[in-house]
């Protein structure tokens, strides 16, 4: 799949799945929140995930997690733009994951060079305007509602049409406000919304999303959706942190698939998987195929 345009080159010509490593300045993420709370710690997980293998860090600092309340603007900016301007001058390219228009225009002067929105526009009208004028890559997310009130809303006849359906429609609103097609990667939004089985039916269904001629990210990794196929036998859930080996076996499947990008929090194992699936699908094509790799 081709890369959005207004991706910096060195990444732009890369020719496999990226991987974005999660610095989640957040002390609520339901995944590590707290862990990196402060500057110099979310700062030093950024570098090493990028060490680690990681193409580019999202940094976030309002948790979506199933449930989570909302914080101000204010505090949302206090938490990452410190993060993001000392990651950019570091030379990393930094995504930004933030619903608010005023945060992302401020971490895109801080030195961010892609925008995560994992709303795709829809919590804040003024997010397609500045991603257009801007012209930075903006990746729109399957999103029906607030973290507070998702649960609720995952209510789908097939899942796998209505999220397709629904990416569309978001994607011809981004381009009627102005945004440039091009720059749009598209984000099923697994565990956004979506029970369990919603989950695996999309994401078996990846050809379905590619269908719409734009990049797609896959976000799953340590999701509820994990832990409850990994349940114990009393039913309990796999932890969290015990979700890693089936966060990388995603990785390589989507990455297979023709994923642009994987959002992880671990970042090593998810390195391997993709250049493992970009020589297989090289070795697949007489021609070396579009995510062929060197031997």
């Amino acid at each position: 799949m081709k890369a959005p345009r207004g991706l910096p080159a060195e990444l732009a010509a890369v020719d496999r799945c990226l991987v974005m490593g999660v610095v989640n300045v957040t002390p609520d993420s339901f995944s590590d929140g707290g862990d990196h709370f402060d500057v110099e710690s979310a700062v030093a997980h950024g570098m090493a995930l990028t060490r680690e293998g990681a193409d580019l860090v999202d940094v976030g600092g309002e948790s979506t997690r199933p449930g989570a309340a909302r914080v101000t603007s204010a505090e949302e900016a206090r938490r990452v733009l410190p993060v993001v301007r000392e990651l950019a001058a570091a030379g990393l390219v930094v995504s930004v994951d933030t619903m608010r228009s005023e945060v992302a225009e401020a971490a895109l002067d801080a030195g961010a060079g892609l925008v995560n929105d994992v709303s795709g526009g829809a919590a804040d009208p003024a997010m397609a305007k500045l991603v257009a004028s801007a012209g930075v890559p903006y990746v729109a997310m399957h999103w029906r509602g607030h973290s507070a009130g998702m649960d609720a809303l995952a209510d789908y006849r097939d899942v796998v049409a209505e999220v397709v359906a629904e990416l569309q429609q978001r994607l011809d609103a981004l381009v009627a406000a102005g945004v440039d097609p091009q720059t749009v990667v598209l984000d099923p939004g697994l565990g956004f919304a979506k029970r369990p089985e919603h989950s695996w039916a999309v994401l078996a269904r990846l050809d379905a999303l590619l269908a719409l001629g734009r990049p797609v990210l896959v976000g799953a990794s340590r999701k509820g959706f994990l832990g409850t196929l990994l349940a114990d036998g009393a039913g309990q859930p796999r932890p969290t942190a015990m979700r890693e080996d089936a966060t990388t076996a995603v990785t390589a499947l989507a990455a297979a698939a023709g994923a642009w990008a994987v959002r992880v929090h671990q970042v090593a194992a998810s390195a391997d998987a993709v250049r493992v699936a970009a020589r297989l699908r090289g070795s697949a094509s007489p021609a070396g195929g579009p995510c062929g790799v060197p031997s």
